[in-house]
């Protein structure tokens, strides 16, 4: 079990906490909106070639982030892991290496070299988002500093995508709009930004501390060798989705994230060739998005802990929002409208606002996750979430450019032209507005039956108080009974030690083995 802290979370603390998601945020904002534009553009590979190094880069990752999950909810039997953090060590041994950042941006390197380069910063942000994502768990447990942890790394994760995107528009008022040490300049200032912010985020926080109790016969099986620490991961990481909220969570992060992911990815292609704008157009309309971002999340943080207005129905009004701006920007293409710059200023400053609620609630959710699996394994299993989180979230990323690709290759889309056919075009409209609504489509839908709210969180918290104290599963009244069967997906008796704690954990308790 996790003691909880007693230290209080400031804002200052919050930001000390949040600015690592200048990584996490900036660096896949990059990528998503540049790095396949700049691999099809100035490096001489295909849009497939291309589209090959973000999958065999997910096939790596498949592995890697749920390992490294279980490794930091183990690591504190090491001694690196007491004397530095189980959590915190990988911030403090990964802020150097973020300079491998700045080998992605060079030119004329060949296929293997794309391949490597992006290979290590996969390595690499799993190695340093998988532990510090656990983190907002182990600080605190009360509602309201948990949603300032994570409404403060939302701020941050959109200021680095406002920088993602501004930084290059502003260098290529100085290197040129088709040169491209703009984007190896890019990477190099964006390496040394994110070095200072891991260390800085190492310096900032602190873990609980770990009181284990000997709950489980079969825990003292976990040193007993690699094969059963591998056994171990692989329960743990399939009994992550046995957890009825954690399942609607993910498939609500999945299509939410993977949507904006498209229309991030496409939006570049949409403004050059669909309506005739240069590269620094994006730049700017992006950076108005980003910018707008940053007050969204405030505004969204607001929505959920001074009004109380749920995190199902906050997101069904980002979703609303960003249908409206995807008929919009279909319309003008279509009807062939010239749009004044005060109205697409207006109308990147509504998808800012409303993507910021699309990306910052379902972070928000996640800090709760274990909360609820503890209900049901009576252990605090951060690092398991976090490592599907990761994974799922760098997928999105990896798969839907690769499914642009592929896309775009069959249309006839023709590399480093300055005009396309009109079969490429319509592709690039498919995917930007078609496709993008149908994934948020399934978000929406899902919405309706996410049931975590701060009343329900509450309940679930004051039922673990109790269960912890002694308290008899008897003596739980009704309204609790639903509200646990509502977020783990089981009834109460078969939670906290009973069958499904069983079947989540693959061990069998004390009591039952005398």
């Amino acid at each position: 079990m996790v003691k909880p802290t007693e230290r209080r979370v400031s804002y200052g603390v919050a930001i000390g906490y949040g600015i690592t998601d200048l990584f996490g945020g900036g660096a896949f904002a990059i990528i998503g909106t540049w790095l396949l534009f700049f691999y099809t553009t100035y490096c001489g590979l295909s849009v497939l070639e291309a589209g090959s190094i973000f999958a065999i880069a997910r096939v790596i990752d498949a592995v890697l982030s749920p390992i490294m999950g279980y490794i930091t909810d183990n690591f504190g039997d090491t001694w690196l892991g007491r004397r530095f953090g189980r959590r915190r060590f990988f911030l403090l041994l990964s802020s150097p290496l973020m300079f491998l950042y700045a080998l992605l941006w060079l030119t004329d390197m060949g296929y293997w070299y794309y391949l490597g380069t992006y290979l290590s910063i996969e390595l690499l942000s799993a190695m340093v988002l998988v532990p510090w994502e656990t983190l907002a768990a182990e600080m605190t447990n009360r509602y309201e500093e948990r949603s300032r942890l994570s409404g403060v790394r939302m701020i941050c994760s959109q200021l680095g995508g406002f920088l993602a995107v501004s930084v290059p528009g502003v260098l290529m008022q100085f290197t040129g709009k088709d040169n491209p040490f703009t984007y190896t300049l890019t990477g190099l200032i964006f390496s040394v930004v994110f070095c200072i912010a891991v260390f800085i985020t190492w310096r900032c926080t602190w873990e609980a501390k770990d009181v284990q109790e000997e709950t489980f016969q079969a825990d003292l099986q976990r040193n007993s060798g690699i094969l059963n620490h591998l056994k171990y991961l692989i329960l743990d990481l399939l009994s992550s989705f046995r957890i009825r909220a954690f399942r609607l969570h993910i498939i609500i992060y999945i299509f939410s994230f993977t949507a904006m992911d498209v229309f991030g990815s496409v939006f570049t292609y949409y403004v050059v060739y669909c309506l005739s704008q240069d590269a620094a157009s994006v730049s700017g309309w992006l950076s108005i998005a980003a910018f707008a971002s940053v007050f969204g999340t405030y505004g969204f943080m607001l929505l959920l802990n001074k009004l109380n207005i749920t995190p199902s129905a906050a997101l069904r009004l980002s979703y609303t929002c960003i249908f409206s701006v995807l008929v919009f920007l279909f319309i003008i293409y279509y009807t062939e409208t010239q749009v004044s710059n005060i109205l697409f200023s207006a109308i990147f400053i509504l998808l800012g606002m409303a993507r910021s609620g699309l990306y910052y609630i379902p972070w928000n959710i996640y800090s709760f996750i274990p909360d609820i699996d503890e209900m049901v394994t009576q252990q605090r299993r951060e690092g398991i979430f976090a490592g599907v989180m990761v994974l799922t979230r760098k997928s999105t990323v990896a798969i839907a450019i690769l499914l642009i690709g592929m896309v775009l290759e069959e249309s006839g889309f023709v590399k480093g032209s300055g005009a396309q056919p009109e079969s490429a075009l319509h592709a690039i409209i498919g995917l930007m507005i078609f496709a993008t609504a149908a994934l948020l489509a399934v978000s929406f839908y899902t919405t309706y039956k996410f049931k975590l709210t701060r009343e329900t969180h509450k309940v679930l918290l004051k039922e673990i108080a109790r269960r912890k104290l002694g308290g008899n599963y008897r003596d739980c009244d009704e309204e609790t009974r639903v509200v646990i069967k509502q977020l783990t997906g089981y009834e109460y008796d078969e939670v906290w030690g009973g069958s499904a704690t069983q079947r989540a954990t693959g061990r069998v308790s004390l009591s039952d083995a005398e």
